[in-house]
């Protein structure tokens, strides 16, 4: 039964990576760094996810490379590489997460997506995974140079919403993410929002909202 549209209708935002990509630097660092012990330092200490994720704000990937093989010059060229074979840590999409994502777009309920993502890795994913055009929009923090969980990337994002719907309300939004500091924030902006631990956790919670998954 398709969604009804109506001045209230509901708005469903996807994170991306953990949501319905695959992202894991794992998968590339398993095969550069064998012994596990010391794979999980370099993720933990080097290659990180503070580090990663001012990428994600907008520095340019050559000058975060360069300035962490500065300080950790024996590990420079596994720096360098995490972001020369960035492509071997996507692994594709996330069968059920695009299983929902899949049954909201076949009703009619509108869908965006709200990533922290570097501007320079996310050309990768927009031109190899057509899907993502299907989205109304994309809002991706290294073009804004804002990041989840800064309250003006959720209000940003409601503006961008407000171009198709005119008058939307941060109550009607539905979000969906799976880092909960992010999660948290759009709460306190008033969205409904859900920490994606479990897919089917997540379906059970929008068909509990009255969306069709």
């Amino acid at each position: 039964m398709a969604h009804m549209k109506t001045d209230t209708q509901t708005i469903v935002v996807f994170d991306l990576g953990g949501v319905l990509f695959d992202w894991n630097p794992e998968y590339l660092f398993r095969e550069l760094i064998a012994d596990e012990a010391e794979r999980k330092w370099f993720l933990a200490e080097v290659c990180n996810g503070e580090w990663n994720i001012q990428q994600d704000a907008g520095r340019s990937l050559a000058d975060a490379t360069a300035a962490l093989s500065a300080k950790y010059p024996d590990h420079a060229h596994l720096i360098a590489a995490f972001y020369d074979r960035w492509t071997e840590m996507l692994r594709g999409t996330l069968d059920e997460g695009m299983a929902i994502f899949e049954a909201l777009e076949t009703n009619d309920v509108p869908v965006y997506a709200l990533t922290n993502w570097s501007a320079e890795t996310f050309p990768y994913a927009w031109d190899n995974y057509p899907f993502m055009r299907r989205f109304k929009d994309v809002l991706v923090s290294g073009h804004e140079k804002l990041i989840k969980p800064d309250a003006r990337i959720y209000q940003l994002m409601l503006e961008r919403i407000r171009k198709h719907h005119p008058g939307a309300q941060p109550e009607q939004l539905v979000f969906i993410d799976d880092v909960l500091k992010n999660v948290d924030a759009a709460r306190a902006l008033g969205w409904r929002a859900i920490h994606h631990t479990d897919p089917a956790a997540t379906a059970t919670q929008l068909r509990a909202w009255g969306l069709p998954v």
